[in-house]
C-alpha cells in the first residue's frame, strides 16, 4: 500500500504507486525522479515533508503548484495565470 494525497489534501492509501512527489510546506510538486528534490532528500530534512500523487490533476487541485526545476514548462503556465 502506498500513502498518497488526495484533491483535499488529506493522505488516504491506495494500491496504485503515486507517479508524482512533493513538499507539504513548499506546496509543490514534481517528478519522482527531480534532481532538487533528490538533493533535498540526501541532505535529510525533506522527508517528513514529503507527499505523493496519483497525477498532475489531483495536486493541482490539492493546492499544489510545479517545480521550476523538473516541470519547467508547466511552472512557466501556472506562473503565468497567477
Amino acid at each position: 500500500m502506498f500513502t498518497l494525497t488526495g484533491t483535499d489534501g488529506q493522505p488516504y492509501s491506495s494500491a496504485v504507486r503515486g507517479t508524482l512527489g512533493g513538499h507539504r510546506g513548499g506546496k509543490l510538486y514534481g517528478r519522482l525522479d527531480c534532481r532538487a528534490a533528490l538533493r533535498a532528500i540526501a541532505r535529510g530534512g525533506y522527508v517528513k515533508h514529503r507527499v505523493f500523487f496519483l497525477d498532475e490533476a489531483t495536486a493541482i487541485a490539492a493546492g499544489y503548484r510545479p517545480c521550476a526545476v523538473c516541470m519547467p514548462l508547466e511552472y512557466a503556465l501556472w506562473k503565468q495565470t497567477r
